[in-house]
């Protein structure tokens, strides 16, 4: 349905696997208003589709890949897509983010977004040009490894600009936590890759001669370069992050005990400087790269056996090293770009290997993985892809492994997804965030509240006072800025820069100091966002939607629209189950103190989540009220 607003194809469509045919799927610029693009449109589609009934496993369970309005208008680190659907992982509703190039070619081929539907009768891969849906067999892709998948797609498909994403053989092989890849990046998490191999889906390839309207060019020309510079001035996005990467996080999160350490059980590593982003740099690192559109420019290219390949981000750094209490940051490395082309989350795939070594030392499972032995772990890996052995126990994760052999109170995840690499006993906050995520263990669902409490700010780490409130707001501003196709660390820039570079200074302190008593004034603003009819000069986000797409926007809006989206994502979940019960952590976080001589360190969840649904308008058992559903016009 063609839109009165730029930034947007207009068109959504649904593509039957089983019978092969392509219809329009109705989506209005009323919709658009409400829920934007990206995972929030994914969520309304799913909203109106699952019932809580369906199996992750079924014909009835649909993928949307979606797009963003930002995407291809030439906003910074706007060439995202997401993709959304019941996790085989988690058994809720999964959103996976990417960077590769498929999003912005899926908009040239002249859609917003993709609902495959139903399953191939065998093995197919998918190409899009323009108004064209070709279906083809896919038997000499499949069984690839998804570097060499997507080489062999540049020569089947007509046009050598084009975009791409697969799964590897994890996710043919139902892996539990098995992504899907574009280029070198990957929506990765929940195990979406697994749901494209059950639907003997191996590849899709878009392109197209569309182009993105803008609304008012010169505005946005003149916008963009304005936020470009910004960025590229601001400590965190024009410094650490060019510099050094996510892996730059490693020294700081040492600092503050925020390193996840062999299995959870300590936040700080004795080997941390052999695995952090400077050794990285000094030693391993041969250029910087970025998405499309991006000034940030944060991956990192290294070698392995002669090949220049993607670094490991801070997830993947901190997990295969630090938490398997591994200091060779050169097996990292090659371990990172082996998950990467089996096509599995590195940090489910770590977790769970970190689990199964805690529980080989306490004598429940005999399985041959040991802390400070990674010498065998790339044959491991080999075999969770192809489930073999001891592999195909492993390729069920951590939880359903705790739940056979038991060691549950050390199974680092929650709602069945595995912890992100912040050890979160020193941030109380993440710690909620991690267990009201609505997709599982996730930090940047979760909020990433991290950021204040030791990464950026240093609000008190260990008190509950405005956590809540503060993780409420900081997941409605990220959701609406994946919404609209944009990478999340372009929020990183929300915080003035001198907070960061004067941490000493009487401002940063008083901020530090004042932060844990204005819960009751962020509450106000998350209650009535509407009232924030104003543009931030340090959030240039909502002036770039009224300049590209010619929507009305201010903080308010913007802030809704991502209180919708998460809300609807709730919905979805408590038809799967998902109550107050299920937002928990593992005993190891909420009992034991991370500190045996501070017993604070360690998280007042009980507390932070009553608060957290009070905030958000859900009742005792962590469900939306009806009310609450009303105000935000979901139902």
């Amino acid at each position: 349905m063609k839109s009165k607003y730029a930034g947007y194809m207009g068109k959504v469509v649904m593509v039957d696997l089983t019978t092969e045919t392509i219809s329009e799927y109705p989506w209005s610029d009323e919709d658009r208003e409400l829920y934007l693009g990206g995972k929030i449109m994914a969520a309304r589609i799913l909203c109106d589709h699952l019932t809580g009934k369906e199996k992750a496993f079924s014909e009835e369970n649909w993928l949307v890949i979606s797009t963003g309005p930002l995407s291809g208008t030439g906003a910074p680190s706007s060439a995202r897509f997401n993709v959304s659907g019941l996790s085989p992982q988690t058994g809720i509703l999964a959103s996976s983010n990417c960077g590769g190039s498929f999003g912005l070619y899926l908009k040239r081929a002249g859609f917003d977004a993709l609902i495959l539907k139903g399953r191939c009768q065998s093995p197919k891969w998918l190409e899009i040009v323009d108004d064209q849906f070709i279906f083809h067999d896919a038997d000499d892709l499949w069984g690839t490894k998804t570097s060499e998948c997507q080489q062999l797609l540049a020569g089947k498909v007509s046009t050598k600009r084009f975009g791409k994403l697969c799964i590897g053989p994890a996710g043919e092989n139902q892996v539990l936590y098995s992504g899907i890849f574009s280029d070198e990046r990957a929506a990765g998490r929940a195990g979406l890759g697994a749901v494209m191999g059950w639907k003997n889906l191996k590849a899709i390839t878009a392109s197209g001669t569309h182009t993105v309207e803008v609304y008012d060019k010169e505005k946005s020309k003149e916008w963009i370069k304005k936020w470009f510079d910004y960025l590229q001035k601001h400590p965190l996005t024009g410094s650490q992050l060019p510099k050094l990467g996510t892996a730059g996080l490693v020294k700081p999160m040492q600092a503050c005990g925020l390193l996840s350490t062999k299995n959870y059980s300590s936040g700080q590593f004795e080997d941390f400087e052999l695995v952090s982003g400077e050794h990285l740099a000094e030693k391993f690192n041969i250029t910087n790269k970025g998405c499309q559109t991006c000034p940030i420019r944060c991956a990192r290219t290294v070698e392995v056996d002669g090949k220049q390949i993607k670094g490991p981000e801070l997830e993947t750094l901190g997990l295969l090293s630090s938490n398997l209490c591994n200091n060779d940051l050169k097996k990292v490395i090659r371990w990172n770009y082996e998950l990467d082309e089996l096509g599995m989350d590195t940090i489910s795939t770590a977790n769970t290997i970190a689990w199964a070594m805690e529980a080989n030392e306490k004598g429940l499972w005999d399985n041959g993985l040991n802390f400070g032995n990674a010498d065998n772990l790339s044959a491991v890996f080999e075999d969770i892809a192809y489930r073999r052995g001891i592999g195909d126990e492993l390729a069920q994760g951590s939880k359903r492994l705790s739940e056979k052999y038991g060691g549950t109170e050390f199974a680092m995840h929650s709602k069945g997804l595995e912890l992100a690499a912040y050890e979160p006993r020193k941030a109380v906050g993440q710690g909620l965030g991690y267990a009201v995520s609505n997709r599982g263990g996730c930090h940047l669902n979760g909020g990433y509240l991290v950021i204040l409490e030791g990464l950026g700010l240093h609000v008190d780490t260990q008190t509950p006072k405005a956590k809540a409130d503060f993780t409420m707001m900081f997941q409605d501003l990220m959701e609406t800025i994946s919404a609209s196709g944009q990478c999340l660390f372009t929020s990183y820039a929300f915080f003035p820069g001198f907070l960061l570079t004067k941490p000493n200074s009487v401002i940063t302190k008083s901020i530090n100091v004042v932060a844990t008593h204005i819960g009751w004034a962020v509450r106000l603003m998350n209650k009535y966002p509407r009232v924030l009819m104003l543009h931030l000069p340090v959030f240039h986000h909502t002036k770039m939607i009224k300049y590209a797409l010619g929507m009305k926007m201010d903080l308010g809006r913007y802030l809704q629209i991502g209180e919708r989206g998460y809300t609807m994502e709730r919905l979805i979940n408590t038809r799967f189950g998902i109550t107050e019960a299920k937002d928990k952590l593992p005993k190891r976080l909420t009992d034991v103190p991370q500190d045996p001589k501070n017993p604070k360190t360690k998280i007042p969840l009980e507390k932070m989540k009553k608060t957290y649904y009070a905030a958000r308008g859900w009742d005792k058992n962590g469900i939306p009220t009806e009310a609450t559903l009303r105000r935000l016009k979901i139902k």
